[in-house]
């Protein structure tokens, strides 16, 4: 199908972006994997179609001490192939990587990954478990998102309609932190029927001080393991309280709640979160004693 007839406009700046969006009716293109496919579907339209392809400003990465920024038109092939995010964010680049195929890498952005919001997203639970915010500029200037309260519902986020996302902030592991991201799908860079990015700091006794857990695909959107993230304080990372961590992970939502279609199940996409949860945690407990 070919989609329904829109003014093309593209832009140099985010202040030309902004003054674009300007009434609601338009659509960001940055990468466009996404929406193109749905605008070719007509299960999306728009009136403008604003281009971001030449906002220079908004293609960079800054490694802190603390914080990871990244620029909302960073190339998911650029993230991958990022050598000091990778030490700085590895399961970031954990996640980048197994993003569809490199043609889809070499197009798709990072910002355009997160304001899609789609629940099978990788980037989204990284975002969540990393304490991350989202810059979002509008006619009244910037204004920042915690993650937490960025995405709202399936493929909804807190970004208005006359906003543009423009940058991603991370938090780093402390210095006896580590963090990893395991994804489940039938075939290699498939939809993620299950996911999970685990962060976790640990004591001078080797016992976790503090964890946070991003899902995916098991809830119209991303979201915090906040029971599991509670319960694992003062635990010491072992095989079994990983385990059990794990299950009350994928306690976040009653078994009705899980999109089930398909490709799996709801009890199914459960099974597979928490051998997702079971395996990035007990990667991030790994690289946290290693660090």
């Amino acid at each position: 199908m070919k989609p329904a007839p829109f003014r093309y406009q593209r832009t140099t700046t985010v202040d030309e972006t902004v003054a674009a969006l300007a009434g609601g009716r338009a659509r960001v293109l940055a990468g466009g994997q996404s929406l193109v496919a749905e605008l070719c579907a007509r299960t999306t339209s728009a009136e403008v179609l604003v281009d971001i392809a030449g906002v220079a400003e908004l293609d960079h990465v800054a490694v802190d001490a603390d914080v990871v920024r990244i620029g909302a038109l960073r190339r998911i092939a650029a993230l991958e192939d990022d050598a000091e995010l990778a030490a700085a964010l590895p399961a970031l680049v954990e996640c980048a990587g197994r993003i569809a195929h490199p043609a889809v890498r070499n197009r798709g952005t990072i910002g355009g990954n997160v304001a899609h919001a789609d629940p099978a997203s990788g980037v989204p639970p990284v975002l969540l478990a990393h304490d991350g915010e989202v810059v979002l500029t509008g006619p009244g200037g910037a204004r920042v998102v915690g993650a937490d309260a960025f995405f709202t519902g399936l493929r909804t986020t807190a970004c208005g309609p006359d906003e543009l996302l423009t940058e991603l902030r991370f938090r780093r592991p402390g210095p006896r932190g580590g963090a990893a991201f395991h994804e489940v799908s039938r075939r290699a860079r498939g939809w993620g029927l299950a996911g999970a990015c685990a962060v976790v700091e640990l004591d001078e006794g080797g016992r976790i001080a503090e964890l946070r857990i991003g899902l995916l695909g098991l809830a119209p959107t991303a979201v915090r393991a906040e029971r599991a993230e509670g319960a694992a304080v003062g635990r010491a990372p072992e095989a079994e309280a990983i385990a059990a961590l794990a299950a009350d992970a994928v306690a976040v939502a009653d078994l009705d709640d899980i999109p089930g279609d398909v490709h799996a199940s709801p009890a199914l996409r459960r099974n597979l979160g928490r051998v997702a949860v079971r395996r990035a945690l007990a990667e991030a407990v790994r690289r946290a004693q290693g660090s």
